[in-house]
């Protein structure tokens, strides 16, 4: 396609990416939103999206089909990108339906089905937590019989750590799965794991992992999500044996085992106490949420948004893509929920401060500096200010299809 112009329709089911749009309006692209109606008022860079469409949700299949066909007859797009988590296996069965390049349905539920990536991960000699479908009942009470708890009965296509629930015994699981009913089979079961969690972010062109940084979280998302506290996390030392481990075993998986071909990603490690060892735990085709792509920008100079969307151009236009120059410094982000409607993050004013969210009943910030030494000080005292001043907790959200 050279340098012609192309239309790329994106899909959203939240606000997000608004550096992806950016940039494929920098290289000349035609750029179409397709989002929720609730998202109307959302922060979208309007400057930049030629046309918005919306519809009442994003996950009736045949609505959206029938949707983008209809657009399709006036329309020539070039391709289909998922912003949000959510759409990726959306933006998968359109273009199958399409006839599309681009990721497909089978490659799709790899990245957004928990079960899907387990199975796949445990059949390549990926070490991954105990698990077994919420389906037979015989199957899970042998399982259940021969793995210690506790468990966690996970929801197979949700986001991040939505609608986890830890359970302690056999006679706490069943009322549960009665209350799902015919949901039940949406689930998964997984023994849980002692350890610290890590996650891997980064980009593929052209089915090699051109760039991946290698972070730990302070404290376990899941015990944020539903205990609440403060969201931490932190580049890992770059030249730890952890650091190495968790670039080369993301590779593995994400590029020879799961065929990411170009593309962001963000995976999710966690290491076993009890042995030592690193356990996948789930993979996502798209940029990291929590501003963790702001962190990795803070440390590396690059922006996983911006050059998601370069090298989709790219290879549309069948050039290559070459990564811009980086950075090797560190970085950390901390966000937390806050009493104060806008709290005030200005006396948070050391020079290594990069970014402050502005966010409603939010307090969140990113650190980054060339010394891994600076950035841990700085974290402890500020991980403490922000207990005293600002978090709060409030209810975990408990249901798989509390999307809009």
């Amino acid at each position: 396609m050279n340098n012609e112009r192309l239309t790329i329709l994106c899909l959203a089911s939240h606000e997000k990416g608004a550096d992806f749009l950016r940039a494929l309006k920098e290289e000349g692209c035609r750029v179409l939103l397709l989002t929720r109606e609730k998202e109307a008022t959302s922060a979208w860079p309007m400057e930049v999206v030629d046309e918005r469409f919306l519809l009442p949700n994003m996950h009736d299949q045949r609505e959206i089909i029938h949707a983008v066909s209809y657009l399709a007859r006036h329309i020539q797009i070039d391709a289909l990108v998922a912003l949000d988590d959510l759409d990726v296996e959306m933006a998968a069965g359109l273009r199958e339906h399409l006839r599309m390049s681009g990721m497909g349905s089978t490659t799709a539920r790899r990245f957004r089905d928990k079960l899907a990536m387990r199975v796949q991960a445990r059949e390549a000699g990926i070490r991954v937590p105990a698990f077994v479908h919420a389906l037979n009942h015989e199957r899970m009470r042998h399982w259940m019989e021969a793995t210690e708890p506790p468990w966690l009965l996970k929801p197979r296509s949700e986001a991040s750590s939505v609608g986890i629930k830890r359970i302690d015994s056999p006679d706490a699981l069943w009322p549960t799965l009665d209350a799902l009913g015919d949901c039940a089979s949406y689930y998964v079961l997984e023994q849980f794991v002692h350890g610290p969690v890590f996650h891997v972010d980064g980009l593929v062109w052209d089915g090699a992992m051109i760039f991946g940084e290698a972070h730990g979280y302070l404290a376990p998302p899941l015990s944020v999500m539903q205990g609440g506290g403060i969201f931490r996390s932190a580049t890992l030392s770059r030249e730890s044996r952890d650091s190495a481990t968790l670039l080369a075993l993301t590779q593995r998986l994400v590029v020879d085992e799961f065929g990411l071909a170009r593309g962001a990603f963000h995976t999710e490690w966690i290491k076993n106490e009890a042995n030592g060892d690193f356990y996948f735990l789930e993979t996502a085709a798209r940029v990291g949420g929590a501003n963790l792509a702001d962190m990795v920008q803070a440390a590396t100079g690059i922006s996983l948004w911006r050059e998601w969307a370069r090298l989709e151009v790219a290879a549309l236009r069948g050039q290559p893509y070459t990564l811009p120059p980086r950075r090797h410094d560190y970085a950390a982000i901390l966000i937390s929920l806050a009493r104060q409607e806008w709290p005030d993050l200005s006396r948070y004013d050391a020079p290594e401060v990069r970014w402050r969210m502005q966010r409603r009943h939010h307090a969140g910030l990113i650190v980054a500096s060339d010394d891994p030494r600076r950035i841990a000080t700085l974290i402890d005292a500020y991980t403490q200010r922000f207990i005293e001043e600002f978090v709060v907790a409030l209810p975990p959200r408990d249901t798989l299809y509390d999307r809009e």
